[in-house]
């Protein structure tokens, strides 16, 4: 593979780089540039993270390109903010994955080889468990290191897999449904006594089960709500054009007749086979 860089590849880097620090300049700057920090910039990182997987999703290579500068943009201004800190520059932070990269990767830089991709990917596990136990503070728990400030279903699936690699797990599938069934019930039963505080922990239980299922099932939790929500979506929005071509709002609708709606939007936009 082809690795080699264009000289403009580099000078715009550059660019990028000169521009955002323009932006940050005390004098000459932007005003609304100039007062952002690490924690007001967050929500726009991942505002645009978000809007790349929804380019790659829709497979608009245009928007991805347009969308991944934007992304770019939001590392190159928290590296800007940390270097007026003395923190680190962005030099530092490509360094730093340069590095991680070329150690994570010993097959390919080096002369190690895999017979299989289990070996692989347990000594990719191996070299990321090294690479936190050498951080500060690291080594108390096997759940040191994951983001609590990630989606909350990506960051159940994240607990349950380091603590699975440390053997605390079911073995396969069935017993885990039979523990959805279990929180399911204890649901209703919370539901049943009015307790709202229980409600929420009940569900939230249930909600964590179901994580551990989609895990040994070998489904992404996180990217199958999102592949449900968007198909709600777009039967919902089947529902309103019908409705809407009868010269009708939603609401002047029948709850029986929306159902009906439903089922044939199931039919209609039901994927070819």
């Amino acid at each position: 593979m082809n690795t080699s860089f264009s000289p403009g590849s580099l000078t715009n880097t550059r660019r990028l780089l000169e521009i955002v620090a323009r932006l940050r300049d005390p004098e000459r700057g932007c005003p609304w540039d100039r007062e952002q920090n690490f924690e007001s910039l967050s929500p726009y990182l991942l505002e645009e993270a978000y809007e790349v997987r929804d380019a790659i999703e829709r497979q608009n290579t245009h928007d991805l390109q347009e969308e991944l500068g934007d992304l770019l943009l939001q590392i190159a201004f928290h590296s800007r903010i940390a270097e007026e800190q003395g923190l680190f520059d962005f030099d530092a932070v490509a360094a730093e994955i340069c590095a991680k990269l070329v150690r994570r990767h010993p097959h390919v830089f080096g002369d190690l080889r895999y017979e299989t991709n289990q070996q692989r990917v347990r000594a990719w596990e191996v070299a990321k468990a090294e690479e936190r136990r050498k951080k500060p503070q690291a080594g108390r728990s096997a759940l040191d290191g994951i983001a609590s400030a990630l989606p909350a279903l990506m960051f159940a699936a994240k607990m349950q897999q380091r603590a699975s690699r440390h053997g605390f797990d079911w073995p396969e599938a069935a017993p885990v449904f039979d523990k959805v069934e279990e929180e399911l019930e204890e649901l209703r039963e919370a539901y049943q006594s009015g307790d709202q505080a229980n409600i929420r922990e009940e569900l939230g239980d249930l909600l964590f089960v179901t994580v551990n299922l989609a895990r040994h099932l070998g489904v992404e939790p996180e990217n199958a709500l999102h592949h449900a929500s968007r198909k709600f979506e777009r039967r919902f929005r089947y529902i309103e054009q019908q409705v809407a071509e009868q010269g009708r709002q939603l609401d002047e609708c029948a709850l029986q007749e929306l159902d009906a709606l439903w089922e044939e939007a199931k039919i209609v936009l039901k994927p070819a086979s």
